[in-house]
């Protein structure tokens, strides 16, 4: 491959520990609607909304919908209203994936350029970019909600490159999931390290990471 020269990120459960900042929202939430709930059964809802999540790849609107029929409220709650305290409350607990910043800046170090990718909510996403301090790490920010695509159309891939300045050739993206970033990131004609974590690799995508990680640190060693 040609000389790599600026790297594109995923964010959610690659910059920002996604698994963390649900658990620590869905605990705020329960306590704030369900505090008339023994301690024991609030943890058990906890858990239960973490699995309804599905690692943030559920529709919002109809998982929003569903907890405002399941939950057991002591006065009914709709998903406008759940909606309303997720979008206020949420980028607030926002945590670092283990070793981000410091991966981060020892990559500005060697002289890349970095670029960041995500699917979602264009005012939930900066926020977690805000809380997080990621912003000024960033040559260039592209938000699914405020381009009108989301990953893994290949368009958004090519919208990244456009506004970090660099071809694809020249280009690895990072990320968490098989399909939006590393399946999607190589039809854009990127090389892809996978950061592995909630999602095993399907063996029948046409696409293959160019490295795999379990950890950011291990970016040192490979760029």
């Amino acid at each position: 491959m040609e000389t790599v020269k600026a790297l594109l990120f995923d964010l959610d459960n690659t910059l920002m520990d996604r698994d963390s900042t649900f658990r620590s929202f869905s605990t705020q939430f329960v306590s704030h609607f369900l505090g008339h709930l023994e301690p024991d059964r609030q943890l058990e809802i906890v858990e239960d909304i973490i699995v309804r999540d599905a690692d943030g790849y559920r529709d919002k609107d109809g998982f929003f919908r569903e907890l405002s029929e399941v939950l057991p409220w002591r006065e009914s709650v709709s998903p406008a209203e759940i909606r309303a305290f997720y979008d206020l409350n949420y980028s607030g607990h926002g945590a670092l994936m283990k070793h981000a910043v410091e991966s981060l800046g020892f990559l500005r170090e060697r002289g890349y350029e970095l670029g960041l990718l995500t699917n979602g909510k264009s005012d939930i996403q900066h926020g977690k970019i805000d809380f997080l301090g990621l912003r000024s790490h960033f040559k260039s920010i592209v938000i699914s909600g405020e381009a009108g695509i989301s990953k893994p159309d290949p368009a958004i891939y090519r919208l990244a490159l456009d506004k970090l300045g660099y071809g694809p050739e020249e280009t690895v993206f990072i990320g968490d999931h098989p399909v939006n970033d590393i399946w999607g990131a190589g039809r854009a004609g990127m090389k892809g390290i996978w950061l592995r974590r909630n999602h095993p690799w399907n063996d029948k995508l046409d696409v293959k990471p160019w490295k795999t990680i379990d950890d950011l640190h291990e970016l040192r060693s490979i760029l």
